[in-house]
């Protein structure tokens, strides 16, 4: 299949990843070809597209999914592998613009992601390398104020499963003088996630679910009673479809092409460190993330890798040099591995919202979609699948309520949303900088 066919995914194959380099073994599913039917049609094979069709066949239900490349090419198989609980936009962001009953209701399904990745993982037998805990850092002592006052506002909605740590008791997990201090979640963790993906989707086809790959949708009809999934070679009508693209549907369906913006995050992979060196580093085998408007990431992978993430590029544009990118943070908060080798530098796209939440809604009487997990879409991801599952099955419930969430256009419209983000960014980073 030539480029001209994957105008977004290259031949579509896996970028040149760590996690591409070590996935599990997994076959190559065939193209959509012809026409066909089925109860329900899902666009993409990413963990959104993946987790509502799990749920849906686990009723009973024939589905199929369409992907443009390979399972898990997109964000769901080249983020940080950091199961992060809560939306991008805080608890109290939340209850300000939308009021208390939605914050709660928020609160109430924020640690629901992870708890559904490990059922997942035990049901299914997913050999992802599956860790618990992951640590919040602040490295002023406003980010560490900031940090009690997340902890004591979750534990008001009755979360309690997070601890501050001052600098010294941070040392015992990461061994940095960067910090002032940091906040564990012990409900956390990180795993790998290509394989979490291809793990998930070989659970959908054992219980009879259909993926095609590398068949990019190039025009879909909402409008029918029996929405309609067209790709070069072939057709797909459904009774419910599904959108699952996020940050790689393109102009496929313009309503939700504004909805969101694309924004690039970076990853590197040093060569193994060895298990001595490496739990010099991170102790407890925890995953860390600092808290500053443009973050640092990192962990440990399962053969002893550090993978360092970071860096953003707003419109979605992978940068000359990655590891140059990334390689002065990483020296900040580790100096003593200066001069490491990078085995494995990558970029990807996720999407933003503007209002920081995800947005999930309807086009049509039979149109689903989620999209704008804006960096949090490993947890939130698996959350809306169950979420939008639960609505074709007849459950309205939880989906009425994101669906009623306002969403809000980025300031600038299509020509002005990249420049204003970046402003944005470094207003914050500033803030960051001098510690206000």
């Amino acid at each position: 299949m030539n480029a001209m066919s994957h105008p977004y995914a290259g031949d579509g194959t896996h970028t040149k990843s760590y996690y591409a380099a070590s996935a599990n073994p997994a076959p190559e599913r065939p193209e959509l070809s012809g026409n066909g039917e089925i109860d329900v049609c899902i666009i993409g094979a990413g963990y959104s597209g993946l987790s509502t069709g799990l749920h849906l066949v686990e009723k009973g239900y024939k589905v199929a999914i369409i992907e443009g490349a390979r399972v898990g090419w997109g964000a769901s198989g080249r983020n940080g592998g950091q199961i992060v609980n809560g939306l991008n936009a805080s608890l109290q962001t939340i209850k300000k613009r939308y009021g208390q009953d939605t914050a709660t209701f928020v609160a109430g399904l924020v640690q629901e992601g992870g708890e559904i990745i490990r059922e997942r993982v035990k049901t299914y037998d997913i050999q992802c390398d599956l860790k618990d805990k992951n640590i919040f850092t602040g490295l002023t002592k406003a980010h560490m104020r900031e940090l009690e006052e997340r902890m004591n506002l979750w534990a008001s909605y009755g979360i309690k499963n997070q601890e501050m740590l001052d600098k010294d008791q941070l040392r015992a997990h990461i061994n940095s003088d960067l910090y002032e201090g940091g906040l564990i979640d012990h409900s956390g963790g990180h795993m790998h996630p290509l394989n979490l993906a291809l793990g998930e989707a070989a659970a959908f086809e054992k219980l009879g679910g259909t993926i095609y790959e590398m068949s990019p949708v190039i025009d879909v009809d909402t409008e029918a009673a029996r929405p309609v999934v067209r790709t070069a070679k072939g057709q797909m009508t459904c009774k419910t479809l599904v959108l699952c693209g996020n940050a790689y549907l393109g102009h496929v369906v313009p309503t939700l092409t504004w909805r969101v913006m694309p924004v690039s995050t970076q990853v590197m992979a040093t060569e193994p460190l060895g298990e001595e060196r490496a739990h010099a580093l991170i102790p407890q085998d925890a995953c860390v993330e600092d808290i500053r408007y443009i973050l640092d990431y990192y962990r440990l992978s399962g053969d002893k890798r550090l993978l360092f993430g970071g860096g953003t590029v707003y419109g979605g544009a992978d940068p000359s040099d990655i590891e140059s990118k990334l390689r002065r943070n990483m020296d900040k908060v580790f100096p003593q591995l200066k001069g490491v080798r990078v085995d494995y530098a990558w970029s990807g796209n996720f999407a933003l919202s503007f209002s920081r939440v995800p947005q999930m809604g309807r086009i049509g009487a039979n149109t689903y979609f989620a999209h704008g997990y804006s960096g949090h879409g490993v947890t939130g991801s698996h959350t809306f699948g169950r979420i939008l599952s639960e609505a074709i099955d007849g459950d309205l419930t939880r989906f009425d309520v994101f669906e009623n969430v306002p969403w809000y256009p980025f300031p600038g419209g299509r020509m002005f949303r990249v420049p204003y983000s970046m402003v944005g960014s470094w207003w914050y980073a500033l803030r960051d900088k001098f510690g206000v």
